[in-house]
């Protein structure tokens, strides 16, 4: 079962079974035994993070994979070693291994994201990686990756996401994420709320995980710049007693990109003290070059569309800030479509702090919500109009006549909506 298209589905230990996965991988002679690891959870920032740590990593010449997820265009995008997605005859390969240990007797069948976890460590595995990123999916305590014992866990920004799955509390969704720590393993968080932060070090006291947080135990400071060189950028410092950076530009927009970045930064300092040798140097020349599709993506100039996965309240208040400080614009349309079960208020009272029209669409997943909820939504939260479309082009046509080119087009709400404007824009075909 995919249950990342399923519009019902039970969090419990039957649906997301570890006993079931480490039968699987033991099946598979347990690649994810044979790979070190660094174990991500969190709501909102997990692909940006090991997207900068991994090109921190690989520049000190180290062979890195990443597994992330959802994908935009093919599945394969979730498997990367170097920076490299896996190519179509390794992901057929391991697949088949995998479908072939599945079918063996007392192994059970995996569910969709439990048969690509499997296929990402036996790649891994294979490929001799020297180090891979691996990244929850859902929640954290009962996530197919969590079964692996990692070097170092991170943990990014905790919000309201999943309710139905992971709690309607932050406190219960934090005892979720926090469901990856282990005895001995060093884990670092981003900067929390209050209340994550107290059920963070509860579960770090209880498994006897060494925790600590950038910009409390390990110091850590950002502030937003302008220059004629860069342009409006975020800079940080981070000091430790091992590394030291100062004044370093972030290569991604946005103030929340600077506390992923921090976090990378924080994970490479753990890395050492677990004997890895890194140098700072060369890490930092690695993290110039990063770029992540679908964040604060400009996918055309004229007129301006600008791309973004921002899927929860959270991602979508952090979003119409980076645009605000980064993004010159007379005035900004938002195409906006997202999944039934997410946050809706909070997601729409976000848009409107930075849209001047909002144009409410469908995705093409079947847990899209109704774009006439969404609107009715709009006007409940915001007191304010918004259009209607049942597609994305329908709401592409309208915002190309409501712009100039001073203007911002911004299209975000799900990972759904920005595949599919990824696609029209490039011409390119559909994937799987």
């Amino acid at each position: 079962m995919n249950y990342e298209r399923e519009t019902r589905f039970e969090y419990t230990p039957q649906n997301f079974s570890l006993a079931r996965m480490t039968r699987l991988l033991r099946a598979i002679k347990n690649p994810h035994k044979r790979i070190k690891t660094v174990h991500v959870a969190g709501t909102k920032g997990k692909g940006s993070t090991c997207a900068m740590l991994g090109a921190m990593l690989a520049n000190c010449d180290m062979l890195v994979g990443v597994y992330s997820s959802p994908h935009l265009r093919t599945v394969r995008e979730r498997i990367h070693v170097n920076g490299e997605m896996i190519s179509d005859t390794d992901f057929a390969a391991c697949m088949a291994d995998v479908a072939a240990a599945a079918a063996k007797p007392r192994v059970g069948v995996p569910n969709y994201f439990e048969a690509l976890t499997a296929t990402a460590f036996l790649h891994f595995a294979n490929a001799g990686v020297d180090l891979a990123l691996i990244e929850t999916g859902l929640g954290g305590r009962l996530d197919a990756t969590n079964v692996i014992a990692p070097q170092v866990v991170g943990i990014t920004s905790i919000s309201l996401d999943h309710q139905a799955q992971l709690g309607r509390t932050l406190s219960k969704i934090a005892r979720e994420k926090a469901g990856i720590m282990k005895l001995a393993v060093p884990a670092v968080s981003a900067p929390q709320r209050p209340e994550v932060k107290q059920v963070l070090r509860e579960v770090a006291e209880e498994v006897g995980a060494p925790l600590s947080f950038t910009g409390e135990d390990v110091e850590f400071s950002y502030r937003f710049e302008a220059s004629r060189g860069l342009g409006r950028h975020t800079r940080l410092s981070l000091t430790t007693p091992t590394s030291r950076f100062e004044h370093l530009h972030v290569p991604l927009l946005g103030e929340h990109q600077a506390i992923n970045c921090g976090l990378a930064l924080a994970i490479i300092d753990a890395l050492k003290s677990r004997g890895f040798t890194i140098d700072d140097q060369r890490a930092m020349d690695g993290l110039a070059n990063v770029k992540i599709a679908g964040r604060m993506e400009i996918i055309n100039e004229s007129p301006k569309i600008l791309v973004d996965v921002a899927h929860n309240a959270a991602s979508i208040h952090a979003l119409m800030r980076a645009i605000g400080q980064n993004v010159i614009a007379d005035s900004m349309v938002v195409i906006f479509g997202c999944q039934k079960h997410k946050d809706i208020p909070g997601m729409v009272r976000g848009i409107q702090l930075g849209a001047d029209k909002i144009i409410f669409t469908r995705t093409n997943s079947p847990r899209s919500a109704d774009p006439h909820d969404l609107a009715a939504e709009y006007m409940e939260q915001c007191g304010r109009v918004g259009q209607v479309t049942e597609s994305l082009d329908e709401a592409m046509d309208i915002a190309r006549r409501a712009v100039t080119r001073e203007d911002l087009i911004c299209i975000t709400g799900s990972f759904y909506l920005i595949a599919e404007a990824k696609r029209k824009h490039s011409g390119q075909p559909a994937l799987v």
